[in-house]
């Protein structure tokens, strides 16, 4: 969303900073070396990721015998629901059959059911009309296609496999097919992709703590219960396959769910260092909450299987790696033959892209032939295809203009507001002073954030000596390699000893030059002025990872790369606030009081950082969002919020808590904003910023928590240097 209220911070006074040539805070121009500094945040993640996934390697490398293979195995089944979270109530699956299409030697059974109550899926039902008594089933899950399982792809293979005698079940996985969530009537269509239409409802789930995907694993739960219910079914012979997305919805499902018998995925399961390598972390529903800090990858997904059958389908020239792959059916190989059935497991692959194969096809027939015990010719078939509108299951062809019905954001959306009243329970129950214990050490948990173990000496890198101040450059050690480009604006005469750390969103170069009227205020006052990019801001940042959920120019992917390992943006840019306050405390002690302003989203972080370290005296947020919660409680909310936000820190703590916490230090708010980016209105104000208040007043500083709403077009800095004063 647009911002309504963008502050006028450039005028023309008689103290002005010069043009950019004469003012330039560009240090990556010079150190060649750090030409890679844009990246730093996410390689960052990658390099816990790696190490964390070696971890995992070593405790493999520990398996010797049966035991213990058996012992992982638990371990990994344990890890596996906890990290999806519980799953919601069986509830009847109100199943009804909207049309049937004859052919002549099978039918079409088109279905709706509830895989949740008010949450709908629409499915076909393939049934060959030669049986002989029950036939075995196979639930296709299909890949990212818009038109969910009437792509002519999936429909060539599950004609193929009705006609070798299966009972084939494929449904739309929500956010294709007819369970588009952001379906747009004029338009005909999703304001997003497939993977969009996972991921941007799947970031509020994170929010909440929990990844969508056991929303993706419930429906294939709740389609073998649906097949369960046919009498054509055997119960005891029942499969499931997909390519792409519908891969990963085949492993995920078929590791919890043991009444699937034989699994299939198809271009998805590789490992996780090479996804991270390559195409870096995929959609919503790919990542479990901390899967990789909690020693967990895609051959997990298999071995915890074993020894029930399993053919990993692949393609040598996949995105998803086909090293990885060939190292994980190695792993999984070793797995099974530990437990005395290493010929239950297999592998197939073709020369081809992220694509089906008639050899990789005619594998797949070929192992649910022999597993489901439904012998016959794996040749692939030429087969007619239906034309898309004939396996329509919905009158209108979507649920949000038929049945409607929930949506991932409704359903998240009911857990949010439930969080948000525990929490206010929590802080109306327990003592302030015991509340903020908690929020911090919960706030440093969830974010991930470690405080510095040690601090490597800043690098000076010049100097501008102008008449009514002083700017020099330097590079602070940040976390890992990363470098930390800062900018120290001093006045030459009548200097306090306050310096103002400023951190924008838009990064240090932007704040230089589009603020130069705050920094010329705050200079004309006596006030320092230090400028930094965090990861991910600025110079150092976005980088080349824009991944499969990139909306309104913001990387989801590399938000989820924090989530895996356990090692938020937050977190991460938090501990380098931190580093910036060391270099200013340890090399500049003329400083007896530092203040911090943050412009935009990374209020969020500067309020983390705050919280963790006292020596921060002063906090003033202009336009930042003031709430997790209202990011999961607006359907529309702004992208650009996601990478400032904790997964699953609603329940335990919120950013009023944070402000809250920083109690009695002086905080000011400008322009605070909604969740969708706009303006927050008087009662979303009132709602967030009560609980800070109410500490506030009740500590007897009320006068040190303010916030103001500055008119469009009008700058901002008369009202910081009051605050100042």
């Amino acid at each position: 969303m647009k911002n309504k209220f963008i502050p006028c911070l450039v005028l023309v006074l008689t103290f002005v900073l010069p043009v950019q040539s004469q003012n330039d805070v560009n240090l990556f121009d010079f150190w060649k070396f750090y030409t890679d500094a844009e990246n730093v945040m996410y390689k960052s993640s990658c390099n816990l990721a790696f190490e964390q996934l070696r971890e995992r390697e070593a405790t493999i490398a520990q398996l010797h015998t049966k035991s213990d293979y058996l012992t992982r195995q638990e371990t990994v089944k344990d890890k596996l629901l906890k990290l999806i979270g519980p799953f919601p109530e069986k509830t009847p699956l109100n199943s009804r059959v909207t049309g049937v299409i004859r052919k002549q030697d099978y039918r079409v059974e088109k279905v709706i059911f509830e895989s949740i109550p008010g949450y709908y899926v629409t499915a076909a039902l393939f049934i060959p009309e030669k049986r002989k008594g029950k036939a075995p089933a196979v639930i296709y899950a299909s890949g990212h296609t818009t038109n969910g399982f009437r792509s002519e792809t999936y429909q060539h293979i599950i004609i193929n496999l009705v006609k070798k005698g299966f009972v084939v079940l494929a449904f739309d996985p929500v956010g294709q097919g007819e369970r588009l969530q952001y379906f747009d009537e004029k338009k005909g269509k999703s304001r997003f992709g497939p993977t969009a239409e996972h991921s941007y409802p799947g970031a509020q789930c994170y929010i909440s703590g929990y990844s969508p995907t056991k929303y993706f694993i419930w429906d294939g739960i709740r389609c073998v219960d649906y097949l369960l219910t046919r009498k054509e079914v055997d119960p005891q012979r029942i499969g499931m396959t997909g390519r792409s997305g519908g891969g990963t919805q085949t492993a995920f499902t078929a590791a919890v769910d043991d009444r699937i018998l034989a699994a299939a995925p198809e271009c998805f399961i590789t490992r996780m260092k090479y996804v991270l390598k390559s195409i870096g972390p995929q959609d919503a529903e790919q990542n479990l909450v901390h899967m990789i800090s909690e020693g967990l990858d895609h051959a997990d997904l298999l071995e915890v299987r074993a020894p029930r059958p399993g053919l990993m389908i692949t393609t040598t020239r996949d995105f998803f790696s086909i090293q990885g792959a060939r190292e994980t059916f190695n792993e999984v190989k070793h797995f099974y033959q530990a437990l005395g059935e290493g010929e239950l497991i297999n592998m197939v692959e073709d020369d081809d892209v992220h694509a089906s194969t008639k050899k990789n096809r005619e594998a797949m027939y070929a192992f649910f032939q022999k597993y489901l015990d439904n012998p016959g010719s794996p040749a692939d078939l030429e087969v007619e295809i239906f034309e898309e509108k004939k396996l329509q299951v919905t009158e209108t062809g979507q649920l949000a203009t038929s049945v409607k019905g929930e949506t991932l954001y409704s359903l998240n959306r009911k857990i949010v507001k439930n969080q948000n009243a525990k929490l206010k329970l929590y802080r109306s129950s327990e003592d302030f002073d015991e509340h903020m214990i908690k929020v911090s050490h919960e706030a440093k948990q969830l974010s991930g954030f470690k405080y510095p173990e040690s601090f490597g000496k800043a690098l000076f890198s010049g100097r501008y000596v102008r008449g009514e101040y002083i700017l020099e450059k330097y590079l602070v050690p940040g976390s890992g390699e990363t470098m930390l480009p800062a900018a120290l604006f001093m006045p030459v005469e009548k200097r306090n000893n306050e310096v103002v750390l400023l951190l924008d969103e838009r990064g240090m170069e932007q704040a230089a030059h589009k603020d130069s009227l705050l920094i010329n205020s705050m200079l004309q006052q006596g006030y320092s002025v230090l400028l930094f990019d965090v990861p991910g801001i600025g110079s150092l940042g976005p980088g080349y990872l824009r991944g499969d959920a990139y909306i309104d120019n913001t990387s989801f992917n590399q938000w989820f790369a924090g989530i895996l390992t356990n090692k938020s943006i937050v977190g991460m840019r938090a501990e380098d606030i931190l580093r910036i306050m060391h270099f200013i405390k340890t090399d500049f002690g003329e400083f007896e009081v530092i203040s911090a302003l943050a412009s935009g989203a990374t209020g969020s972080e500067l309020l983390h950082a705050a919280v963790f370290d006292t020596s921060i005296q002063k906090v003033g947020l202009i336009q930042p969002f003031i709430s997790f919660a209202d990011i999961a409680l607006i359907r529309e909310y702004s992208p650009a919020f996601i990478p400032s936000t904790v997964a699953g820190a609603i329940e335990k703590y919120d950013l009023p808590d944070l402000m809250a916490a920083l109690c009695p230090r002086k905080v000011l708010i400008i322009n605070p904003l909604s969740g969708n980016g706009d303006p927050a209105g008087d009662h979303e104000t009132l709602c967030y910023l009560t609980y800070p208040n109410i500490v506030f007043t009740q500590k007897g500083v009320k006068d040190n928590f303010n916030h103001c709403v500055v008119e469009e077009g009008q700058p901002v800095s008369n009202q910081i240097i009051e605050w100042l004063k």
